[in-house]
């Protein structure tokens, strides 16, 4: 009977001293009120957020929506916080231990601020959007991702200064690192001040047809800090670095307001003038009455009779198209074609080809044959 007793004065004793000296049952119950607040976790976060959407729904602008949806996620981390102070709160742990509790909660705090901040900053990048003579949609995402690292390496130093980690002398020694890493990165940062130039200038922009002579030519996908990503039409990614794209000529094929058609018709020598005057005459024609193609003054449009090739009299052929889209350009280029066949036959002319003439000026008269002798057996 006595080791029985003693057995239930142990059971005590550990029930009593629990963890750290804080007993059983009061860790239990601390338990549970962090459980009830990660149980109505989502009731907590909709009390919060609930207002917040009613006011949005009622303005018409879609940033307020969106603000709200940034703050979701973090609202619902607000619980788990309180949760965890009132816990603690409750426990009423040693001076060194309460002390550790409560820089975990402040952790969360600050955790939960940085994140809302950090979520924030994609809907209020919309802002930058709206000012398109100032921020182009590249530089726009440029802005929002500097802005996104810069909030995260506040919010690291902030958590570390809670936990008493001075972060005064971690930035000195990384500025010391940071020179010899610069000596090794030149090209680096090189690459980063030359997307900075390719953006403010507004060489291109996200989705440009552009070509780089010996480089590369296709759609832009993507300015990155150190490479701008251009897929070729081939579909295969090429990674270029910005300083190649600054220092180098890019034709930006997108930013043209029309397509050019440049070409030399070569008709027959024998055909006369008032057949060039015609086939001239009505190729003009066509081109000014087609609403296909930009007429002057908005561009410069030319057929004439340019020059006498080797075997051809040529008619020069320059003009613009008001579509800019490739297969569209090409069609319209190819009727045309159609139209300046049917003009050249109809007028009685005809297409030149490259061709020769030999002319032999003493023709050989009738002569005996060279004798070869027989070759010896």
């Amino acid at each position: 009977m006595q080791s029985l007793n003693d057995f239930w004065q142990m059971v005590l004793d550990v029930w009593r001293t629990g963890l750290y000296g804080v007993d059983v049952s009061t860790i239990i119950i601390a338990l549970g009120i962090f459980s009830a607040f990660l149980v109505f976790r989502q009731a907590i976060s909709t009390i919060i957020l609930t207002p917040l959407k009613m006011r949005a729904k009622k303005s018409k602008n879609i940033v307020d929506d969106n603000l709200v949806m940034a703050l979701e996620r973090p609202v619902r981390m607000i619980p788990v916080a309180m949760g965890f102070f009132f816990a603690a709160e409750y426990m009423e742990l040693e001076p060194g231990l309460a002390e550790f509790a409560h820089n975990l909660v402040r952790s969360l705090i600050a955790f939960i601020i940085f994140w809302a901040l950090y979520n924030l900053v994609d809907p209020l990048g919309r802002f930058f959007e709206k000012m398109e003579k100032v921020f182009t949609p590249a530089l726009v995402e440029w802005l929002v991702k500097a802005i996104k690292m810069l909030i995260a390496l506040i919010g690291a130093a902030t958590v570390l200064e809670l936990w008493g980690i001075k972060v005064g002398p971690i930035l000195a020694g990384l500025g010391l690192f940071g020179v010899a890493v610069a000596l090794g990165a030149q090209d680096l940062f090189k690459n980063l001040i030359a997307g900075i130039l390719i953006l403010a200038e507004r060489r291109f922009n996200k989705g440009d047809w552009i070509r780089v002579d010996g480089v590369v030519e296709g759609t832009v996908e993507n300015i990155g800090f150190r490479s701008t990503m251009v897929r070729r039409f081939d579909k295969a990614p090429v990674y270029v670095p910005n300083a190649k794209l600054a220092d180098s000529a890019v034709t930006n094929f997108t930013a043209m307001t029309h397509r050019r058609i440049y070409w030399h018709i070569g008709v027959e020598y024998k055909t006369t003038i008032e057949q060039l005057r015609t086939i001239r005459d009505q190729i003009e024609e066509y081109i000014l009455e087609n609403d296909a193609f930009a007429n002057p003054p908005e561009v410069s449009t030319f057929v004439r009779i340019d020059r006498f090739s080797d075997s051809s009299i040529d008619i020069m052929l320059y003009c613009f198209t008001n579509t800019t889209v490739w297969g569209e350009w090409l069609e319209i280029k190819e009727t045309l074609a159609y139209k300046i066949k049917e003009i050249v036959e109809n007028s009685g002319s005809g297409f030149a080809f490259p061709s020769q003439s030999l002319y032999i000026e003493n023709i050989p008269g009738e002569r005996p044959e060279t004798f070869v002798p027989p070759k010896n057996k």
